[in-house]
Parts: structure tokens; C-alpha cells; sequence
């Protein structure tokens, strides 16, 4: 079984692509190689942080591995919070505080469409590859569900009256934007194989 990476520290992150992987892959997280530092996330995209993120991991630790960056961009805010989405309500990375605030930006909106991206990068053998995922979806006035984490309990995905909170892992994963990107990741490593 072929040993992977994955530049996070979110056990949730890394419960979500383990299910996904179905055992194909060993995924471990920093924490497992002794990254206790904080990973840089200093660019302007979302891609451009997976990026940073994965070649951090990859030079200072000699390990082939994968980084994602998510974001939640909804279009009556511009596009906000995209890159800023896991500290939209302050630093300390809240869930609550990140939705409190974008409902607070919402009020009196009628336009409440938004969409999740994920772009996962992978350096295998010092290569750069990219894949990318994208859900849309509305942002709904009340929290509903509790399954998920992050803004889960406020975003109905296209064609479903339901939350990603009020889904459960294998429902979610089906759909959603790192459940795309994941799979596109999976179907390259068995291309490489």
C-alpha cells in the first residue's frame, strides 16, 4: 500500500479522504511526520495556498504529498470568504463565528447562491499536479443538521432540499467539492500505478 501525505492537521479533512480512499492509499496527516508548525497559507487563490501548502510539506520534509485549500465563495459577497473562508469570523477559526458572520453579510439579500472549491494539490516525485472541485448550492437563512463541520449546517447543495450537515459522510462525499477533487486525485494515482 502506497504511503501519501496529506498537508493538514484537520482530522476532520483527513477521516473525509480516508473514507473516500477505500484503503487503496495510507493517508497520514502532519502530525504523523512531525509537522507541528503552522503550514503557510499566504497566497491570493485557493490554489495558489494548496500549492504553497503541498511544496512546504514536500521540500522541508522529502515526502511525496497532497495539500488542499477550501473555500466558500459566495456570489452576493463577491466571492467572499474564498481564500479567507476557515478564518472569516476571526482568527480562532470558528465554525460559528465564519457563519454567524456570513449571515450577517446576507441580511436583507436576496441572492443567497455560493459554491464550495477545493483544489487539491499533489507533488508525486517532485511533479506538481492540480485537481480541482466545485458545489453549488445556496446558503440558508437557519442552520439545519449536524453532521459535517465547518459551514455544512448553511449550505444546501444544487438539487437537494437538505444540508451538507443533514447528509451523512458517504451521502456528502458523493457530491461534494473535495469528494470531486479527491476522486480525480485517485483516478490519477491508479493511472500512475
Amino acid at each position: 500500500m502506497k504511503q501519501l501525505v496529506f498537508a493538514t492537521s484537520n482530522p476532520n479533512k483527513i477521516e473525509e479522504v480516508n473514507q473516500m480512499l477505500d484503503d487503496r492509499f495510507d493517508i497520514i496527516g502532519l502530525k504523523d511526520i512531525g509537522c507541528t508548525e503552522e503550514v503557510p497559507e499566504t497566497q491570493e487563490t485557493i490554489e495558489g495556498n494548496a500549492l504553497q501548502k503541498a511544496r512546504y510539506v514536500a521540500e522541508k520534509y522529502k515526502v511525496n504529498c497532497f495539500s488542499e485549500d477550501t473555500g466558500l465563495e459566495i456570489d452576493a459577497l463577491d466571492g467572499a470568504p474564498g481564500v479567507y473562508t476557515a478564518r472569516y469570523g476571526g482568527p480562532e477559526r470558528s465554525a460559528e463565528k465564519n457563519m454567524a458572520k456570513v449571515q450577517r453579510e446576507l441580511q436583507g439579500k436576496d441572492k443567497r447562491g455560493a459554491q464550495f472549491k477545493t483544489v487539491i494539490a499533489l507533488i508525486l516525485d517532485g511533479e506538481e499536479h492540480t485537481f480541482t472541485g466545485i458545489a453549488r448550492g445556496t446558503i440558508r437563512k437557519e442552520k439545519s443538521g449536524t453532521d459535517g463541520f465547518g459551514y455544512d449546517p448553511i449550505f444546501a447543495p444544487e438539487g437537494y432540499n437538505i444540508t451538507f450537515a443533514e447528509m451523512n459522510s458517504a451521502e456528502k462525499n458523493k457530491i461534494s467539492h473535495r469528494g470531486q477533487a479527491v476522486r480525480q486525485l485517485i483516478a490519477f494515482l491508479e493511472r500512475r500505478d
